[in-house]
């Protein structure tokens, strides 16, 4: 037996998360945080980290058509009908540990948990170590969960990585993707096999640490529309020299139209309804740009989300007649690229239920509260798989080194999950 078998098999719960946390972050740390990018080597050394581990373990360790890393007790491998635990592998650039990396050392925990009482759950259990969730890297997100689902669409194929420019389809290729089904929408797993999907995921907002909660059920998850691209285009000029009244300025332009946003933003708000709107990138062409001349472009990113369909359209309409507004008063130019969009999903009512249930028979009063940020758990939901998630308490947000999950709240949320497995028929 390894040293690392024996230490394992004597220690606790939280002790084998931390030995994963720990060597997850110390394999894949970068200047400032941790950076997991979507479809690289680094991405892929850590779901063979996670594949050694499991195999030590006892578990059944294979790779799906996406090349995703799947686990489940021995005799569970070839069920006809499971129960689907996962999240993603991948992280922002710089980023922290938790995101994605939680959920998957949840359902390992769970599989642990049975395999060393020689348990077996209510349904057989796979858990799912998924490829490229984050849209940092190339635009699009849930990249490796709607090739799961033959979601992934051309456009989304197309676009480019942050840093090599190289398109999507290259860099899955390169990793040994199947891309003739994926360009052709052909899902790379059985979608009829999932009875539910399960995702555990770090709460990316303030509201369990401003509780004082460890855990959390989740309602449902905010859709987006989202442009990566937004140029906006005007004249270039000295900066001295052209009075206001002349000027064609693309700043200025793009500061007076995320302001009338933010003003419709906040009535929306004041009505009752859900939104966030985020630009989160914005740039002068660095070759050009001076502090004594008038850009004559500038691009900008845009990221607006909602619970509700018709606040998303509402936004969409209300972006387009904004724009025009300000093209008309600036004497400027604005050119969308092609929008990115997931719709909002619900978790199924049955499982929030179950998740409930389990939460209160583990001691936690039950909490349920909706998702702001996107999960691989709405792609699943589109496809019809019916989905359900649970929120660990994270302080100092998250897509920053400063993520700081307690463990002992992770296996809160973790008991959450496991109970919900034991008993859900």
């Amino acid at each position: 037996m390894t040293a690392l078998r024996e230490r394992l098999d004597e220690t606790s719960d939280i002790e084998i998360a931390r030995y994963l946390f720990e060597e997850i972050a110390a394999q894949t740390r970068d200047v400032e945080g941790v950076s997991r990018p979507a479809f690289s080597s680094i991405e892929t050394a850590t779901l063979q980290f996670l594949e050694s581990f499991a195999r030590k373990e006892g578990l059944a360790v294979w790779y799906d058509a996406g090349l995703n890393a799947r686990f489940s007790l021995p005799h569970d491998k070839d069920a006809e009908r499971y129960v689907l635990v996962g999240s993603h592998v991948d992280s922002v650039p710089f980023g922290g540990n938790f995101d994605g990396l939680a959920g998957i050392v949840a359902g390992l925990v769970c599989l642990l948990r049975a395999h060393r009482a020689g348990e077996r759950f209510a349904r057989p259990v796979h858990v799912l170590a998924m490829r490229g969730e984050e849209s940092a890297w190339f635009g699009p997100c849930y990249i490796g969960s709607k090739a799961l689902t033959g979601t992934l669409a051309e456009g989304e194929l197309k676009a480019t990585h942050k840093g090599d420019g190289r398109s999507l389809d290259d860099h899955m290729a390169d990793t040994g993707l199947p891309m003739d089904r994926i360009r052709s929408a052909v899902p790379l797993m059985d979608l009829s096999q999932v009875e539910a999907y399960i995702e555990l995921h770090i709460e990316q907002g303030p509201l369990l640490v401003g509780k004082g909660i460890p855990a959390a059920v989740v309602s449902g998850i905010r859709g987006n529309f989202r442009h990566r691209h937004v140029r906006c285009i005007g004249e270039a000029g000295h900066s001295g020299a052209v009075p206001r009244a002349f000027r064609r300025d693309p700043v200025f332009a793009m500061a007076d139209l995320l302001g009338r946003l933010d003003e419709s933003w906040s009535t929306i708000l004041n009505m009752g309804d859900d939104l966030v709107l985020t630009s989160g990138m914005v740039g002068t062409d660095p070759a050009q740009h001076a502090m004594s001349r008038i850009p004559d472009e500038i691009t900008f990113s845009l990221d607006v989300r909602s619970q509700s369909p018709k606040t998303l359209n509402d936004m969409r309409r209300l972006l387009h007649a904004e724009m025009q507004q300000v093209e008309k008063e600036r004497r400027i130019r604005f050119e969308l690229d092609e929008e990115m969009s997931v719709e909002p999903a619900l978790c199924a009512p049955h499982l929030v239920e179950g998740l409930k249930a389990a939460m209160e028979r583990v001691g936690q009063e039950p909490f349920v509260m909706p998702s702001g940020g996107g999960h691989d758990a709405a792609v699943f939901a589109a496809a019809g798989v019916p989905s359900g998630m649970v929120f660990v308490r994270n302080a100092n947000g998250s897509h920053n080194p400063q993520e700081a999950m307690e463990l002992d709240d992770f296996i809160a949320a973790t008991d959450i999950v496991h109970e919900f497995l034991k008993r859900h028929e």
